[in-house]
Protein backbone atom coordinates (compact mmCIF):
# COMPACT_ATOMS: atom_id res chain seq x y z
CA UNK A 1 0.00 0.00 0.00
CA UNK A 2 1.70 3.34 -0.81
CA UNK A 3 1.96 6.46 1.29
CA UNK A 4 -0.88 8.27 -0.79
CA UNK A 5 -3.33 5.71 -0.82
CA UNK A 6 -2.47 4.83 3.41
CA UNK A 7 -2.65 8.80 3.69
CA UNK A 8 -6.09 8.65 1.85
CA UNK A 9 -7.23 5.48 4.22
CA UNK A 10 -5.93 7.01 7.07
CA UNK A 11 -8.02 10.81 6.81
CA UNK A 12 -11.38 9.09 5.53
CA UNK A 13 -11.15 6.42 8.86
CA UNK A 14 -9.92 8.72 11.36
CA UNK A 15 -12.30 10.61 13.64
CA UNK A 16 -11.44 14.37 14.77
CA UNK A 17 -12.68 16.00 17.19
CA UNK A 18 -12.33 19.85 18.18
CA UNK A 19 -11.38 20.46 21.91
CA UNK A 20 -9.75 23.57 23.52
CA UNK A 21 -5.99 23.59 24.35
CA UNK A 22 -4.19 23.29 27.17
CA UNK A 23 -1.88 26.07 28.70
CA UNK A 24 -1.64 29.96 28.34
CA UNK A 25 -3.16 31.09 25.38
CA UNK A 26 -4.19 35.07 26.05
CA UNK A 27 -8.06 35.95 25.31
CA UNK A 28 -8.93 33.62 23.47
CA UNK A 29 -8.10 30.69 25.59
CA UNK A 30 -11.85 29.78 26.56
CA UNK A 31 -13.68 30.78 23.58
CA UNK A 32 -11.84 28.72 20.43
CA UNK A 33 -11.73 25.07 20.31
CA UNK A 34 -8.20 24.80 18.37
CA UNK A 35 -6.89 21.32 19.59
CA UNK A 36 -7.85 18.28 17.86
CA UNK A 37 -8.06 14.65 19.58
CA UNK A 38 -8.11 12.28 16.61
CA UNK A 39 -9.33 8.44 17.29
CA UNK A 40 -8.63 5.78 14.90
CA UNK A 41 -9.63 2.57 15.43
CA UNK A 42 -7.31 -0.35 14.81
CA UNK A 43 -9.55 -3.40 14.44
CA UNK A 44 -12.49 -1.66 12.71
CA UNK A 45 -9.94 -0.29 10.12
CA UNK A 46 -9.77 -1.98 6.62
CA UNK A 47 -5.71 -1.51 6.98
CA UNK A 48 -4.14 -4.92 5.99
CA UNK A 49 -4.92 -7.51 8.96
CA UNK A 50 -0.76 -8.13 9.05
CA UNK A 51 -0.65 -4.23 9.84
CA UNK A 52 -3.49 -4.51 12.29
CA UNK A 53 -1.32 -6.91 13.98
CA UNK A 54 1.94 -5.04 14.38
CA UNK A 55 -0.22 -2.05 15.06
CA UNK A 56 -1.80 -3.96 18.32
CA UNK A 57 1.32 -5.56 18.95
CA UNK A 58 3.25 -1.71 19.92
CA UNK A 59 3.53 -0.72 23.23
CA UNK A 60 2.92 2.95 22.72
CA UNK A 61 0.84 5.12 25.07
CA UNK A 62 -1.46 6.19 22.82
CA UNK A 63 -2.91 2.81 21.66
CA UNK A 64 -5.72 2.15 24.34
CA UNK A 65 -6.71 -1.25 25.92
CA UNK A 66 -9.30 -1.60 23.25
CA UNK A 67 -7.17 -0.90 19.94
CA UNK A 68 -7.59 2.93 19.55
CA UNK A 69 -5.13 5.04 18.87
CA UNK A 70 -5.66 8.73 20.24
CA UNK A 71 -3.35 11.79 19.35
CA UNK A 72 -3.53 14.62 20.55
CA UNK A 73 -2.25 17.88 18.42
CA UNK A 74 -2.45 21.22 19.91
CA UNK A 75 0.90 23.06 18.90
CA UNK A 76 -0.77 25.07 15.47
CA UNK A 77 -2.50 28.08 16.25
CA UNK A 78 -5.18 26.32 13.54
CA UNK A 79 -7.43 24.11 13.82
CA UNK A 80 -6.98 23.30 10.27
CA UNK A 81 -2.82 22.79 10.75
CA UNK A 82 -3.58 20.45 14.01
CA UNK A 83 -5.76 18.04 12.00
CA UNK A 84 -2.87 17.82 9.06
CA UNK A 85 -0.40 17.98 12.27
CA UNK A 86 -2.35 14.64 13.72
CA UNK A 87 -2.91 12.83 10.73
CA UNK A 88 0.50 13.16 9.88
CA UNK A 89 1.59 11.72 13.12
CA UNK A 90 -1.13 9.03 12.46
CA UNK A 91 0.35 8.25 8.90
CA UNK A 92 4.07 8.19 10.59
CA UNK A 93 2.97 5.88 13.51
CA UNK A 94 1.11 3.24 10.64
CA UNK A 95 3.66 4.10 8.09
CA UNK A 96 6.20 2.72 10.76
CA UNK A 97 4.78 -0.99 11.10
CA UNK A 98 3.96 -1.08 7.40
CA UNK A 99 7.07 -2.91 6.84
CA UNK A 100 7.50 -6.63 8.62
CA UNK A 101 10.63 -6.71 11.13
CA UNK A 102 13.55 -8.54 9.58
CA UNK A 103 13.86 -12.10 10.92
CA UNK A 104 17.38 -12.21 12.76
CA UNK A 105 19.72 -14.53 11.27
CA UNK A 106 21.65 -16.74 14.64
CA UNK A 107 25.16 -16.13 13.95
CA UNK A 108 27.71 -17.67 16.15
CA UNK A 109 31.05 -16.11 18.19
CA UNK A 110 34.03 -15.83 16.46
CA UNK A 111 37.04 -17.73 17.92
CA UNK A 112 38.60 -14.52 18.86
CA UNK A 113 35.69 -13.46 20.76
CA UNK A 114 35.87 -17.09 22.46
CA UNK A 115 39.11 -16.91 23.09
CA UNK A 116 39.01 -13.18 24.60
CA UNK A 117 36.25 -14.03 27.14
CA UNK A 118 38.47 -17.60 27.94
CA UNK A 119 41.15 -15.24 28.82
CA UNK A 120 39.14 -12.76 30.77
CA UNK A 121 37.67 -15.41 32.91
CA UNK A 122 41.33 -16.86 33.57
CA UNK A 123 42.24 -13.24 34.58
CA UNK A 124 39.56 -13.25 37.06
CA UNK A 125 39.87 -16.58 38.00
CA UNK A 126 43.33 -15.54 39.01
CA UNK A 127 42.37 -12.30 40.84
CA UNK A 128 40.14 -14.10 42.61
CA UNK A 129 42.65 -16.40 44.01
CA UNK A 130 45.04 -13.71 44.49
CA UNK A 131 42.19 -12.75 47.27
CA UNK A 132 42.22 -15.95 49.23
CA UNK A 133 44.58 -16.44 52.34
CA UNK A 134 47.75 -17.54 51.81
CA UNK A 135 48.70 -20.88 53.09
CA UNK A 136 52.12 -20.56 55.46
Amino acid sequence: MNREALAALLAREAECTAVRAQGAGGQNVNKVSSAIHLRFDVPASSLPEAHKARLLALSDQRLSGDGVIVIKAQEQRTQARNREDALQRLLELVASVATPPRRRIATKPTFGSRQRRLESKARDGQIKALRRRAID
